[in-house]
């Protein structure tokens, strides 16, 4: 130590009264120091920027994957850097740094956590609920596509190749506008936005065209076929305009238009089309629902000899409801039977008063299909003509051939039953739908009724003549009378009488008419004829 102080001093005296002593050991103890290297603190600023900069990297990559390797490798830097520098006396305040970088990783992760549910997970192209969920579409209109045959595409693709077929229709969606962002819903359902004022027709006549062109997945040349739909804009929320905007796609598809903007005017009928059904049920117990009676034409002695007893609905503000729309509705949604039970009541009342008048007279009621499986549909029929005292074989009830009759047991068996119980059968709407010689073979009928189609023709359309005359001829063979329906003209009844059909029924005899009229009318012919 001595001989290093001289070395380091020099000669110089250092007596015990020297006041050079406590000079000595501070320059001592200070050369040790500038040996040793002296500690050195840089802050929280540094690393608090280099924090920055990894956060900035990260949160503008696309991949998950990268933005959490980023973020964890900088924090795992943050950690192990200042305790290797720490060793060589320099140090860094890493707590406002680490603290960005574990905030930016909770927030990606919390984002990552809730677009779990926005993103479609064969594409990864966000779906609709992120379209409903953009609060700045709400600016926009709304452009829906739809690959009409998407789901049969999907079922004929080998395995994983589903994401392949998504590729090339976004590439198609894309053209002309490659940076547009699209939404993938299920069942081929693509949607985004676009702006209000932009001229749409061309643009989606364009895109139509491109998809003339069969798309080649797996080796395989595959037809898509799309249709669009336009909203352009309302107060309403995204859900009901994306809604919307599928509707008029749809719409578009069905009356084979490319493209088709959604109508407002359909929302007033979507939302009378969905409360028709209990309107309908209420309708009845108001008495808003009638029955009128068309008659039915002997075409050998002209006679009035029986109806058809039609349900009416005539609303209270939208006036006259077309009956081919609340009963295809109520049959559609398995509502029929409390109409069906209606009408009944008031066509076998009114078939005891008619009798009253021409003994001869028959009434008849359309059956659906779906009441020839309530069990309990025979003993009420039955008791309804008890009490009314109406015998079984003035009732005739009419079966719609597109019904799928011949494929359901238990529906024979109902027949069979109606057959014992003494009421008559007719095949309605003959010649549609499925195999006529089927129908003939499997249903016990007393009578069909040939389709207005073909009746209409048989003056000017040869074809149709022939159908009806050979189509009288077999039933006649069979043993079964015929009925025409749709008898619009003077001469379609003369050909029919020609053609030897036994009854006519159509404009040309008697439209739909009220009891009292229908009354009035056969009263009228009886007196002619008396006299």
């Amino acid at each position: 130590m001595v001989a290093w102080v001289s070395e380091s001093l020099g000669d110089q005296d250092f007596s015990p009264g020297s006041g050079k002593m406590a000079g000595a050991y501070v320059q001592i103890l200070g050369a040790e120091t500038l040996k040793r290297g002296n500690p050195v603190y840089f802050g929280w600023i540094p690393l608090f920027l280099v924090a920055l900069a990894i956060a900035t990297v990260a949160v503008r990559r696309r991949r998950l994957a990268h933005r959490m390797w980023l973020l964890g490798g900088g924090a795992l830097l943050f950690l192990l850097v200042p305790a290797i520098l720490e060793d060589k006396l320099i140090t860094l305040d890493v707590t406002p740094g680490l603290f960005i970088l574990l905030t930016v990783g909770v927030v990606v992760a919390w984002r990552t956590y809730r677009a779990r549910g926005l993103v479609n997970p064969v594409s990864n192209l966000p779906n609709l609920d992120a379209l409903r969920a953009n609060r700045e579409g709400r600016k926009h209109a709304i452009v829906a596509a739809r690959i009409l045959n998407y789901e049969e595409i999907v079922a004929a693709l080998p395995p994983n190749n589903e994401r392949q077929l998504i590729e090339q229709i976004v590439a198609r969606l894309n053209v002309g506008s490659p940076d547009r962002l699209l939404y993938q819903g299920d069942g081929g359902i693509f949607g985004w936005f676009e702006e209000p004022k932009q001229p749409f027709g061309n643009h989606l006549e364009a895109l139509h065209a491109l998809f003339r062109n069969p798309a080649r997945i797996a080796g395989l040349s595959i037809d898509l076929a799309i249709s669009f739909g336009v909203e352009i804009g309302s107060g309403r929320s995204l859900a009901n305009r994306l809604a919307s905007a599928l509707v008029a796609a749809d719409e578009a598809a069905h009356h084979g238009l490319k493209w088709k903007y959604h109508d407002p005017e359909t929302l007033e009928n979507a939302s009378w089309k969905l409360s028709m059904l209990s309107q309908l049920d209420e309708a009845i117990d108001r008495g808003e629902v009638w029955v009128a009676y068309q008659p039915k034409l002997d075409v050998a002695t002209r006679r009035i000899i029986g109806a058809e007893a039609l349900a009416r609905w005539t609303h209270p503000e939208k006036g006259p409801i077309a009956a081919t729309e609340f009963v295809a509705a109520a049959e559609q949604h398995n509502r029929i039977g409390k109409l069906t039970d209606f009408v009944l009541e008031k066509a076998v009342a009114a078939g005891v008063q008619m009798i009253k008048r021409a003994a001869d007279f028959d009434i008849a009621v359309n059956l659906s299909a779906r009441l020839l499986t309530d069990k309990g549909f025979t003993l009420r029929l039955s008791a309804l003509l008890a009490r009314h005292g109406l015998a079984p074989n003035h009732l005739t009830l009419e079966l719609t051939e597109t019904a799928a009759l011949a494929d359901t047991g238990e529906g024979l068996d109902m027949i069979n039953r109606l057959r014992d119980l003494g009421v008559n059968i007719a095949i309605d709407d003959y010649g549609t739908g499925q195999s006529t010689l089927d129908y003939l073979k499997k249903i016990p009928a007393n009578e069909i009724k040939i389709d207005q189609s073909f009746v209409k023709g048989i003056v000017d359309n040869r074809s149709d003549r022939l159908m009806v005359q050979s189509t009288i001829g077999l039933a006649h063979s069979l043993g079964r009378k015929v009925v025409a329906e749709g008898v619009e003209h003077r001469d379609i009844l003369e050909t029919l009488v020609e053609l030897e059909c036994d009854i006519a029924q159509g404009f040309a005899v008697g439209r739909p008419m009220s009891l009292e009229a229908l009354a009035k009318r056969v009263s009228a012919v009886r007196r002619r004829s008396a006299a």
